[in-house]
This record gives structure tokens, sequence and C-alpha cells, in this order.
């Protein structure tokens, strides 16, 4: 890792010229100082470029400080009140997690974390964190996940939160309304966190996408942000996941000096070091140089600043670049006399360098992250930084101050629990006032540490917060009820009128309902298009010349399309967010749009398309933190289906996303098949997260997952008597039983057809070929929702065992199916699990028909045939189940499927021509 550094030139080369140059060079620095070298120096590269000179591709620098002692500037807080409550801060946190951890309850936690980074909050806490009373508007900081006892500590010394608060760490339901979340949760703290981070990956990749909201609020005139920073705090090993690099470039490219991310770099991960072999902070610098940030490094306290002045020859800093983080590991769980050995003992000059210090000196020789000089630097330089995100990678150790038991050791992160000699030293260190006898009655009895409101070092700490806004972490519940205007008929009136003598898909049908919703007054500029690379596959590109897409430097570039009625045309205030070949930043920036309610008191409405098999497969885990933040927003799954897209093949195929939106409980999932029934759901979510209505927040939190196909039908107009209440709720009669003169005549076998989104003009098929061909009256049900009907049935169940002895509630779609004649046939273009989530809550003889396995490459009638869920295998299952009901011959299913060749995928007629994107 020590190939791509700089590094220190030694002295005594043997080359006079240079030895002169050297020597001249050192005057400058000690007589001008750093800033002016450094000037010099870029003077120097410029010129050398001009004269075409070959310079070194710098990927990393030294393994030291970014920023030099001399160019620190000086702390403005009171580092002696400040060391004193950071002890007490340390305490309580390691004092909540080890509480928890008695026997009856050992519900585990993490001490190490908070413990290495302490200093990092508290420099932002005293310093730089505003409040959401400051009158810029308030920073966003992302806290990292493990270090939550850390924030609750604070808000304890705070007197936000209590004793017995603090003893309801991960014991919400038990110790309600008093229990305290494991990590950073707002849906289960509502009044407190404001993001949830502990998914790994996805706190860096939300906080990029939080920045580019804010600037994407001020740009278009919503909201002026220009105050309002964001603040990541993320891990070293964290780092590996593929979010938490993936989206570096686009802070880079739209100029986020809004943005800090500082990487708490202890060279640990949860099992062992992040880089044993190697050095992370070297890679990072690496990566993020390359991406276009501004790199701070802070990787040694004050103590180091004589040696590394005394350090004539390079060779101290050429120790720090090759030694490995393995063994910086090391040095910190062993003692001074095996670093004086092990580090400085690698070269004579080294070993000179520390002959004067002690071992306990050489121990104390403190990590930059441990140090408030040094930290307040680094976040000094960040928010003074233009035109650029800055990364501020700071080297800490894990556990610090825990003790020797705990500090840098492997196991650090696991570890939870004190021994009642633990606890007495970490007292001692921490100069905490509790006795001896206090601690060996019940070690896990500890008591916590406030040493009363009255003590100058909590009205120092008050004052602090006071003059930056506000506590932090915090959320205003008030920010939740915020509404919108009320959508007029008008804008609804295209999709109940259906399409005429053409034919639509329904993702078209969609389009035409947004492109009236944001020309509607009142909530249309608060409309947030999220796309990636597929707008022109949805229709969506007639929004480039009109809304625009939304790019903080404009179009600096002739575009090649200039001429077209359709061209790609980017804008300051543009309202589409093109994101690219990127759902997860997709992911990312639905979040912090549909969350800027919260955030920013600005209810902005998200409403993310995207090929339905890249949502909630690709990216489940952000759409989870989506609805831990409690986002609000409409999710399009276009392209839906495992048979609509079959040009496209396996990986395109969509069978199951309905299914895995229906883990989530935060997502409202719908599969409509007609025009007005997305006009119906879109107004129904509309009013619930936006409208003026007294349903609780439980209502408003939610996102509505669509799904909408690429293939064109006779979208037809919506009925007058239709049935709002059923297409919300999840079912709804698009078709009586029978056909014309045959519906209901004498006895004919009855039967229920049940299908969703594409699958509705089968069933209708179905019916039609029943009644004429089979003498059997088929109703057709379009289900909207299997998910909500399952969803509804499960309550009722709930509540019979919460209210037992009440009278129980019928599920809606035993209400709307329980007494219907016959069998129940169900198909859609998805897994059979979709129509099996309501079979449990029927009484009647129930098949289902699903799009089960992998998707392939074919049209579109052929799969459906080869899946068996097109309009003749629904006549067929009906008709088998007739006969098993003996309400029919045996040889009537027999007949009909050799009739369709129902083996046959070539004799397939259900759907049109195409499957292409």
């Amino acid at each position: 890792m020590t190939q791509d550094t700089t590094s220190a030139i030694p002295r005594g080369t043997g080359d006079e010229e240079i030895d002169e140059w050297l020597e001249s060079w050192e005057g400058l620095v000690n007589q001008r100082g750093t800033l002016r070298a450094a000037e010099i120096m870029e003077a120097l590269r410029r010129r050398a470029a001009s004269n075409s000179v070959a310079q070194p591709k710098v990927t990393t620098t030294d393994y030291v400080n970014t920023i030099p002692a001399d160019q620190e500037p000086a702390y403005p807080g009171d580092e002696r009140l400040e060391r004193k409550y950071r002890k007490w801060l340390r305490w309580n946190a390691a004092m909540l997690v080890h509480r928890a951890q008695r026997p009856e309850i050992s519900v585990g936690g993490h001490i190490s974390t908070y413990a290495g980074a302490a200093t990092l909050y508290e420099i932002g806490f005293n310093n730089f964190f505003r409040g959401q009373n400051h009158p810029g508007g308030g920073d966003q900081v992302f806290f990292q996940g493990h270090a939550s006892p850390g924030m609750y500590a604070r808000a304890y010394l705070e007197n936000r939160l209590g004793d017995k608060q603090l003893d309801g760490f991960r014991q919400e339901a038990s110790k309600a309304p008093d229990g305290l979340s494991s990590y950073p949760h707002p849906r289960l703290m509502p009044d407190f966190w404001q993001f949830p981070t502990v998914s790994m990956g996805l706190g860096p990749i939300n906080s990029i996408y939080q920045a580019q909201m804010n600037r994407y609020l001020h740009n278009r005139g919503i909201k002026d942000t220009s105050d309002q920073r964001v603040w990541a705090f993320l891990g070293d090993g964290e780092m590996d996941e593929p979010e938490s690099r993936g989206a570096l470039q686009l802070a880079a490219n739209e100029g986020l000096d809004n943005l800090t991310y500082v990487i708490n770099c202890n060279l640990q991960r949860l099992d062992g070091p992040v880089r044993g072999n190697g050095k992370i902070v070297q890679e990072l610098e690496a990566v993020f140089t390359g991406a276009g940030w501004n790199v701070i490094k802070v990787l040694w306290g004050r103590e180091w600043d004589a040696l590394l002045d005394a350090d004539h020859t390079g060779s101290l800093v050429r120790i720090m670049n090759e030694t490995l983080d393995g063994d910086y590991q090391t040095f910190k769980a062993e003692s001074g006399g095996f670093i004086r050995d092990n580090f400085f003992g690698r070269s004579p000059e080294t070993k000179g360098l520390v002959e004067h210090l002690s071992d306990d000196d050489i121990w104390n020789l403190k990590r930059g992250g441990h140090d408030y000089h040094k930290v307040f630097a680094a976040y000094q330089q960040a928010v003074n930084t233009t035109g650029k995100p800055t990364v501020i990678l700071v080297q800490t150790v894990k556990g610090y101050g825990l003790g020797t038991t705990f500090e840098s050791r492997n196991a650090t992160h696991q570890m939870k629990k004190f021994t009642a000699a633990d606890v007495k030293a970490f007292r001692d260190r921490m100069d905490i006032p509790i006795t001896d006898k206090v601690i060996d009655e019940d070690p896990y009895a500890v008591p916590y540490y406030h040493p009363g409101n009255d003590a100058e070092e909590i009205q120092y700490m008050l004052e602090k917060r006071k003059s930056l806004g506000g506590f932090l972490p915090n959320r205003k519940p008030e920010n939740s009820k915020k509404t919108l205007p009320a959508v007029s008929d008008k804008a609804f009136s295209q999709t109940k009128k259906g399409s005429g003598h053409q034919q639509a898909a329904t993702t078209m049908a969609f389009v035409r309902l947004l492109k009236d919703l944001m020309r509607e007054k009142g909530i249309g500029n608060r409309i947030v298009p999220i796309i990636p690379d597929e707008a022109r596959t949805f229709g969506i590109d007639a929004f480039f010349p009109t809304a625009k897409i939304y790019n903080p430097n404009g179009q600096n570039y002739l575009a090649v399309d200039r001429e077209l009625f359709l061209s790609y045309k980017e804008a300051t205030s543009g309202q589409l967010l093109h994101v690219g070949i990127n759902e997860a930043g997709a992911a990312a920036g639905f979040t912090a749009a549909g969350t800027a309610y919260s955030t920013h008191g600005e209810p902005m409405i998200p409403i993310y398309v995207f090929y339905s098999m890249f949502g909630f497969q690709r990216t489940g885990d952000a759409f989870w933190a989506a609805g831990d933040q409690m986002s609000r927003g409409f999710i399009i799954g276009a392209t839906a289906g495992r048979t609509t897209l079959t040009g496209e093949g396996l990986q395109h195929a969509d069978g199951h996303s309905p299914v895995l939106a229906a883990t989530n409980p935060a997502v409202r999932i719908y599969d409509p098949a007609f025009g007005y029934e997305i006009g119906h759901i879109m107004r129904d979510g509309l009013h619930r997260m936006y409208g003026e209505h007294d349903l609780g927040d439980d209502a408003r939190n939610v996102m509505y997952y669509l799904t909408v196909y690429n293939e064109p039908m006779l979208q037809p107009a919506e009925p007058e008597d239709v049935d709002v209440d059923g297409i919300l709720r999840g079912i709804h009669r698009v078709a009586e039983a029978g056909t014309g003169a045959e519906a209901g005549a004498g006895d004919r076998p009855q039967a229920q057809l049940l299908a969703s989104g594409v699958a509705v003009p089968w069933a209708l098929e179905a019916r039609g070929l029943l009644a004429q061909e089979w003498g059997v009256d088929a109703a057709v049900w379009s289900v909207t929702s299997w998910a909500e009907l399952r969803r509804d049935a499960l309550k009722c169940e709930a509540e019979k065992l919460e209210n037992f002895e009440a009278e129980p509630r019928t599920p809606y779609v035993r209400e709307r199916l329980g007494s219907e004649a016959g069998p129940i046939v169900a198909t859609s273009d998805f897994d059979s699990t979709q129509p099996d989530l309501i079979r449990p809550f029927l009484k009647q003889d129930f098949a289902t028909l699903g799009a089960d396995g992998f998707g392939f490459s074919d049209t579109r009638a052929a799969a459906r045939r080869h899946f068996k869920i097109d309009a003749h295998s629904m006549v067929v299952r009906t008709l088998q189940l007739l006969a098993d009901r003996g309400e029919i011959a045996r040889s009537v299913p027999v007949e009909a499927a050799k009739k369709y060749r129902l083996n046959e995928v070539n004799a397939g007629t259900s759907g049109s021509a195409g499957g292409d994107s």
C-alpha cells in the first residue's frame, strides 16, 4: 500500500545539487510556514506541467496528518470542561449496555464503537452540529448505528432521557413507554432519531442523496438550504459495502460541499482487522481522491508533533508509511515498551527520537481521533471547503478508554459486559464518584452518573447546544402533520375515460396521470419524478423538455437532439431526478425526498419509476430503511410481470416483486389492471400521505407500490357504479357471471375468476369461453391487491386474540367472496405465491395458477401457455374443479385440455404480440 504514496526524501543523498534544493526548501518551511510552502509547491506544479515536465501520479499522501500543526486553528472551547463530561458520557454509555446484560435480560449492545469515537462526536456537538432551531435550518447528522449508546448517554446528561429510559435499552415493549431502540430507528423513536443507519452501507449513500436533496430544494426555490450541512459518521469496515462507495462520484460531480463524511478508522471491523495486511486509510484516500473529494487525514495526536518535527531524515514517516494496520492494532493492545521495540526500534534514527520518553509517554502518544485540536482543525477545514465534498479519515482505537481487556481486541465489538474489576478500573479512569461497595453489591446495577443540572459542565454543555440551534439527534413530530392541497377531479379525468379505440399499457395510463398531476396547482411542483436510465422505456422522456432534468450545473453542452421535440434538457431548476443506471441511488433519492416533510418541513412527493424486477429484489434493504425513516411516496414497478417483458429474458422477468414488497409493513401493494384503478389508488395515496385527515401518522407514513405493465390493451372507461372502496381495499367485480342472455340461466355451474394486473383480460376471455363453450357462468374480479386483502384478514385474526370477548370482524375478502357460488380460480403474471396470499381465508375450492420458476425469452402468448396462467388454462382448471365437485362430467376438462392443446406453447393466444421493453 506504500508504492503510490509520496515519501519523505531523506537528506544526504550524495547529490549536492539536490541537497542544496532541499536545504533551501526546509528554510522556506521553517521561516514562512507550511501554508506558504504549499502555495509555492502548487505554483511549481503548474509551471512544471506547462513545461511538460513529468510529475508523479500521487494517489495517496504520507501516513501523517493532512493539516500541518502550524495551520491548526485555536480550539475555541473549554477543553477542561469538555474532557470532564466526555468521561461521564463514556461511563453512562458503557453502563447502559452493561446493565442490559443482567442475566434475566441479556439483550446485547455495543460498547466499543462509541468509546473510540466519542471525541469525533463531541467536537461536532460542541462546535459544528446545528439543531433544527438554528436560523439556517439545521444540519442533518447520520450517526453511526453502533454508537447509539453514546447518543443516549448525551441525551441523559442533557436531561432528555432519564434512568428509566436508559434501563429500557433494547426493551421497547417490556419497558414501554420507556424503552430505547437498539440503533437509530426513527419509526421506533419518532421524536428522537432522524436517520436509520445501522444497515451497513445505506447511511453513506443515503447521506449523499440527502445532501443532493438539500441542493435540489434550494435550486428549485422550495426552501433556502444554503446554510445546512449533512454529516455522515461511518466505519472503515462499513466502507467495504458497495453502497458505501457506489455514489461517491455523484457527490463530486454535483459539488456537494454541504456534505462531510467522518470515517472512524479504528482499523477493525466486526471480527478482526479491516486490512490486516494493508492500510485502509491509504486505500480510502486513494478512492476518495480519485472520486474527486477533498480528503483530510487525522492520524496522530498532538504528542506526535514534536517527534515529526524532529524527524529530519524522514525515517519516522517512512516507518509510518510501511507499518501495516494489523501491527497498528497490535501496538495499542500491548505496552509502551512493546511499541518502543517494535515500532520505533525499526531504525536507529527513530529509536533515538524517543530516547527521552518513558514507556508511559510512548503509550500516551494518542491517535488523531482522540485529540480535540486535530479533530477540530479537520472539521473546520471541511466546513470551509467549497466546490467538493469532504471526507475526514480519522484514526482511532476501538474501545478506547475501556481498559486493556477491551481496547483494540478483535472481539471488542461483541464484548458487552464488565467484570467487577473492569468496572472499578474503568470508574477510576473516568473519575466517577462511585464506591467499591456500590459496585460489589450488584455489578449489574452500577449507577449512571449525573452531577446535577447546576454543575458547571452541564450548564456549559447545554449552552453549547442552545447556541447551535437545539438538541441532536432530534426529530420534529409536528412536521409530520404538514399537508398539501387536495387534488382536483380534473387531474384524474383522463384515467376515467379509458383509451377509447386505441390500445394503451397501464404504464402509459400512469404516465399520462403523472403529467396531469405535475400540472396541478399546489402539488405539481412538489412531485419529484425519479428514474434510472430508462425514461424512454417508460415514456417519461416526454417530460424532458418541460419539467427538465435536475442538474445543479445546468446544461453546458450542445445537445445532440436539441432540434427534436423530446430533446434531453438539463437545468439547475429541473424537476426530474435522473440517477442513471443506479437503482440504489434512486432508492436513496426517494428516501431523501420522501422524508423532506420531516427533515425540512417541506412535503415532497417522490414518484420512483423503475424496472419492477430491480426494485424490491435489488434494493429491498433500502426500502426497509425508507420505511424506518418513515418515507412517503409512490414506488412504480414498471414493465411488471413475468411474461409481459419476455423478449428481455430471465433477469428482466419479474414474477415476484409484489410478494417481496408484501413483506415490508410500510408498503401498500397494488397490482392494478386498468387506468381508472390507478387513478383511484394514486388519489387515495396522495390523500393518506399528504391530505387533511385525522387518521394519524400510521396512515401517513406509508409508501405505495404499484405494478404497471408494458403490454398495450384497450383501457375501459370507468363504470358509473365503480366500486372505489373495493379498488382501494383490494378487490372489485368487473364482470358478472355469464355473458348476455346466458347469464344466470337455469342451473348452470358457477365459478369465480380472480386476476390482477395484466391477467384480468385473460380472465375476461376465460369467462367468455366458459359461458359459450362449456355452459359455465363465471364472474370476474379484479384483485387490485392480494397483499392488502391478506393484511386485513390477518388483522382480523389478531383482533380475535387481542379482543377475545368481542364479536370477531369478518375479513373483507370473505365479505366479498364468501357467499359467491362455485370454485375460485386465481391467476396473475406473478408467482403462485401472490394469489395464495388470500387462499387461507376463503372456504371455496381454490386453485392458483402462477408463473413459477425462471422466466425466459419468447412471445407473451407462448410464455403464458408455458406457465399455464392464460385464459385457456383458467378454463381447464375451472372445469377440473367443477368436475371434482361432481357438477360436470370428468370427461369435460379432459376434452377442453385437448381442444385447447394445453400442453403446446404454440397454441397460446392470450396477450398481444411483443415483449420488448
